[in-house]
């Protein structure tokens, strides 16, 4: 996929990477793969991609949902998982 080279959608991609302390282009790849799953094709529909990944990353921050704290519990064992091993 090329780059965007977009003001408005740059800085938008700048705030997403500041919100999820990840770098530029981590959440360039973030916004890249939404727009290719829904196909949008036009800088409008790509910068109200990247404008929606926005408003849930800051639902998350303001609900004290860091990226952290989101992985803390994702690797949580569950009870009856403790000694599960994935390989042999």
């Amino acid at each position: 996929m090329y780059s965007i080279n977009d003001h408005q959608y740059l800085k938008i991609c700048a705030e997403i990477a500041q919100l999820l302390s990840v770098s530029l282009s981590s959440a360039k790849k973030k916004v890249e793969i939404q727009i290719a799953k829904k196909g949008s094709t036009t800088i409008e529909e790509k910068r109200q991609v990247a404008e929606d990944i926005l408003k849930a990353c800051r639902y998350d921050d303001v609900n004290k949902l860091s990226s952290s704290e989101m992985l803390d519990k994702l690797l949580a064992n569950l009870e009856n998982e403790d000694n599960f091993l994935t390989e042999d």
